[in-house]
């Protein structure tokens, strides 16, 4: 995510159409952070600045070991850090004392996850500790993103070692190529041996040993495509395969960044490989100088934004995540809000580069200290600049007193959601034996003697059923019905939160719900279900808090459930993200295609209503609860499924 140039090389030759690429890729980074519905394969450009940044790399190390004989690592070190350190640590400083004073509900793991950052390892802290980087809903982090930078800090650590090694011991580049092309392969199928599922997901997004594969595709780039020794000049033929395959493979780029799905399996079985190999095979024919890629990626604006693309990468989650958290009706103008983050986040990157990346790149730091000494000795000297100091000693001194006082796990949350949620997961595993053993035997007598619609008529309410009836605002053929449906009930922390009421009216539902839970897993859980025989033939569906969703999953869940099942799926109430819309609409159509599947509109119903719902305004409270279960029951009993056999 750097911009790697050297003027210490003597033929060094810069390559503008980067800059291009770069912004290709941040771009997608940026769009489906803010709009994934949009553009679900947009975290694909974190592959493609990790083979620009191996083929860069590589390339000037063996111009700096043909021109000097020896690659000086400390130098490169040294570069390396005074090009990538003062953002990171500004950006990791910043957003923990923001944290600190703001955002307590992010307090937790501090220590870690700074000294994690600054050491360059936080993508392993991140595999067993962090959340999934496709979870955007749960406490999302603004430090999430920043596992990429520990992997190409880790690179940047050992690579040059490495390739001075490999130079001693292989006397041909073409021995080394094939065997970093070799280990590049065998991270890929290390990365899909891995992958046995989303409980994998984390492991194999995060590890550098299953994401090296495509620094070393540009590593392996760089010995049979040095950019100083590439002819300028090309026969007809040669330019036009030349050109035509940069074109193709930015065509399939595209392609993929708008139909891979970063929970499909495929993904880590070779999809995210075929992307890398493809974004190799584009950054060759950009380098090229004899082919028009380069030109094609060369211009006002993708220069503009390639040379701040590592600070806009950087500062991109803390302004999402910290601007979401105080506008709380993002759903209601998904794209006007997306616009307004996308000004700030364009904003601070360059202020970030005029005034701390680029003058600290090539600042002697040697001079330090005196320059401190001078300062205290005569503030004064420094006019303006000296003011700056203030805010930076403000920040650094919140953020360590933040580091050293938050826990290292999440406090114990009294919040009345919190503890409501927390009740009803405790009564699950109890309350879902109870529930399967009457579905069983109300199928037994379901089978024994046909239920007529009139026979709610003939049933008289207990006082306790009565002040169920009046405390849910249902009509008694309403409540008896509800009575005897067997209902399996799957969701996530909305459906937790609701599960009790639920059960106060249905007493035979099964609940399979848990927080954080989004479409992509719920297939799993329904083949559990099926196992244990705990699928009923009314399914309630609570899917889509969480994250966005595709007409694909939808579909693979509701074949899943199966045609002879009738679900009723609740749309959502998540006005605090983008998503809402989308996912209301995805539920709708499908809604529409298939005949066994009903629409329970939650959000039509709940739009209006804050007061229903917690601080959060996504889990309704004890009133949107009762609410949330009149709605479901009235969908049930009104739907025919009080009917089923």
């Amino acid at each position: 995510m750097q911009h790697a140039g050297s003027k210490r090389l003597k033929h060094s030759r810069y390559i503008s159409g980067f800059d291009g690429i770069r912004t290709i890729a941040v771009i997608g980074v940026i769009v489906y952070h803010l709009l994934p519905y949009s553009l679900q394969g947009g975290y694909l450009g974190v592959p493609i600045f990790f083979v620009v940044s191996g083929y860069l790399i590589t390339d000037l190390l063996l111009q700096e070991y043909e021109q000097n004989g020896k690659i000086d690592i400390a130098s490169f070190y040294v570069r390396r850090m005074k090009r990538l350190y003062p953002a990171l640590v500004t950006m990791v400083l910043t957003t923990a004392a923001y944290i600190t004073l703001f955002q307590r509900s992010l307090f937790v793991s501090l220590k870690a996850i700074i000294s994690t950052n600054l050491l360059y390892v936080y993508n392993w802290w991140e595999i067993g500790h962090g959340q999934s980087y496709f979870d955007r809903f749960n406490g999302e982090s603004p430090f999430t993103h920043l596992w990429s930078l520990s992997i190409e800090g880790q690179f940047y650590l050992f690579w040059p070692a490495i390739l001075v090694i490999l130079l001693f011991i292989f006397k041909e580049r073409k021995s080394i190529f094939y065997l970093v092309l070799s280990l590049s392969v065998m991270s890929a199928i290390w990365m899909g041996y891995l992958y046995t599922g989303t409980a994998m997901t984390n492991r194999v997004y995060y590890g550098t040993d299953t994401r090296m594969f495509a620094i070393l595709f540009g590593v392996a780039l760089a010995f049979v495509w040095p950019a100083t020794k590439l002819k300028s000049e090309l026969d007809s033929q040669a330019k036009w395969l030349l050109n035509g395959a940069g074109i193709v493979s930015l065509l399939i780029l595209i392609t993929m960044f708008f139909t891979m799905s970063g929970q499909s399996s495929l993904t880590y079985h070779g999809g995210m490989f075929l992307f890398t190999f493809l974004s190799t095979i584009l950054v060759a024919t950009v380098a090229h100088p004899a082919g028009f890629m380069n030109q094609l990626f060369t211009n006002r604006v993708f220069d503009w934004v390639g040379k701040r693309s590592y600070g806009i990468y950087l500062y991109q989650f803390p302004i999402m995540i910290f601007y979401e958290a105080k506008v709380t009706n993002i759903a209601a103008h998904p794209v006007l809000n997306a616009l307004v983050e996308t000004i700030l986040i364009l904003i601070t990157s360059d202020l970030s580069y005029r005034y701390l990346e680029r003058p600290l790149r090539h600042y002697n730091y040697g001079q330090l200290p005196a320059l401190v000494k001078q300062f205290f000795k005569n503030p004064k000297a420094f006019g303006k600049h000296r003011y700056a100091v203030i805010p930076a000693v403000l920040v650094t001194v919140v953020a360590l007193f933040g580091a050293a006082t938050s826990p290292t796990h999440s406090e114990a949350n009294d919040s009345a959601l919190q503890t409501n949620i927390k009740h009803n997961q405790k009564q699950d595993a109890s309350s879902n034996k109870a529930a399967l053993k009457k579905q069983r035997a109300a199928a037994k007598k379901a089978a024994a003697e046909k239920k007529r619609e009139e026979t709610w008529r003939k049933v008289k309410l207990t006082a306790h059923q009565k002040e169920l009836v009046r405390a849910y605002g249902l009509t008694k053929r309403q409540y008896v019905q509800a009575k005897n449906l067997s209902v399996t009930a799957i969701g996530d922390s909305v459906m937790v939160d609701v599960s009790k009421d639920i059960r106060q009216v249905i007493p035979n539902t099964y609940v399979s719900a848990g927080v954080g839970r989004q479409i992509w897993q719920a297939p799993r859980q329904i083949a559990s279900l099926k196992s244990q025989g705990a699928l009923a033939n009314t399914v309630v569906i609570n899917l889509g808090t969480n994250s966005p969703m595709t007409d694909h999953q939808i579909d693979r869940v509701i074949h899943m459930v199966g045609p002879k099942r009738h679900i009723f799926w609740v749309n959502t109430h998540v006005p605090t993200r983008n998503w809402e819309t989308s996912v209301n609409t995805t539920i709708a159509k499908a809604a529409k295609r298939y005949p066994n599947v009903e629409l329970v509109d939650w959000h039509d119903l709940s739009k209006n209503h804050k007061e229903w719902f917690y601080n959060d305004n996504v889990h309704p409270n004890p009133t949107g609860n009762r609410n949330y279960t009149h709605l479901l029951v009235q969908r049930l009993t009104d739907s025919g499924a009080s009917t089923e056999k």
